[in-house]
């Protein structure tokens, strides 16, 4: 799958990229993300000529709710339970990334590195148990064999079939990947898939939630989920200068170290990173296991 992930669109560069793949449309769109703002892209059609086919599942995702109540009801329970098994994943990281810290300023040896092999062990963990949840939920449940669910699947296949690449704007990615994994969006895309800022998020095998600015101080970066896997190997990190502490070279190392081999990707205004064939292309941004941003495919 060919997908192209951009830094955030406040002002805009997809209309270059469109060009620049001489797709003349239509366009696929989500911007469930936006959630009750779903309807408000009437820039984003600007921008692409108005050649598009709103895939509108945000819509479809409550239109699922109120006319299968049973499902609607399984799936409160299911983020009931998933939001307990966030709280308690998030205590032990909490304890997990504290004891890497101090033994960080305490020697820089194998302790630190033991460290965060169990930090990287307790993710690996967290983001199994979800996705075991998620897909016995599934299972149980059998979307494909729910009527109203089966029918928007069905319409957002023939409109993926017909379009030229699927456009997939930022919001929300709780709600991004739950649309997009809901409607079975990753079996029948066969078009290019141009993403930034969360919708990038929502494309990767490994959702993680950052962001060092807090009012209450740095927070730890956790790992959610799984998006729909168009790409792999990589964590994405949109507007990575504003929500990260970067100059902290110690806790970005921390950082870089944890998720690999999967490489950390800086999203910035104005980045394009073009993954063909599923590689991460040299020169991309990115945060390297010294804690320095550099470009991939050279030193830290």
């Amino acid at each position: 799958m060919r997908a192209i992930l951009l830094g955030p669109q406040r002002r805009p560069t997809v209309d270059l990229v469109v060009r620049s793949l001489g797709l003349a449309g239509p366009f696929a769109t989500v911007t469930a993300g936006w959630q009750e703002r779903e309807p408000d892209d009437g820039e984003l059609s600007a921008i692409l000529g108005g050649r598009v086919v709103k895939l509108e599942l945000y819509r479809r995702w409550l239109e699922v709710q109120e006319r299968d109540p049973e499902y609607a009801t399984a799936e409160r329970a299911l983020q009931g339970v998933l939001a307990e098994m966030q709280e308690l994943y998030l205590l032990r990281l909490d304890y997990a990334l504290q004891a890497v810290y101090a033994l960080q300023r305490r020697t820089s040896g194998s302790a630190v590195a033991e460290a965060v092999a169990a930090v990287r062990s307790l993710d690996a963990a967290h983001l199994g148990h979800v996705n075991e949840v998620r897909g016995e939920f599934f299972d149980r449940l059998r979307p494909h064999d729910r009527p109203v669910i089966a029918a928007h699947r069905s319409a957002v296949a023939d409109f993926l079939g017909e379009a030229a690449a699927l456009v997939v704007a930022g919001g929300h990615v709780g709600v991004l990947a739950e649309v997009l994994h809901l409607f079975n969006v990753a079996a029948v895309l066969r078009s290019p898939v141009i993403a930034w800022s969360a919708g990038a998020m929502a494309l990767a095998d490994r959702i993680v939630l950052f962001g060092d600015r807090s009012p209450h101080g740095p927070g730890h970066p956790e790992v959610y989920g799984s998006g729909l896997s168009a790409v792999r190997d990589v964590v994405l990190l949109p507007h990575a200068r504003a929500r990260l502490l970067l100059d902290d070279t110690p806790r970005m190392a921390v950082f870089a170290q944890r998720f690999a081999p999967a490489v950390c990707v800086l999203l910035e205004a104005g980045t394009r990173v073009e993954f063909s064939g599923g590689a991460l292309p040299a020169g991309a941004r990115v945060l390297g296991e010294e804690g320095h941003v550099t470009s991939f495919g050279e030193a830290a």
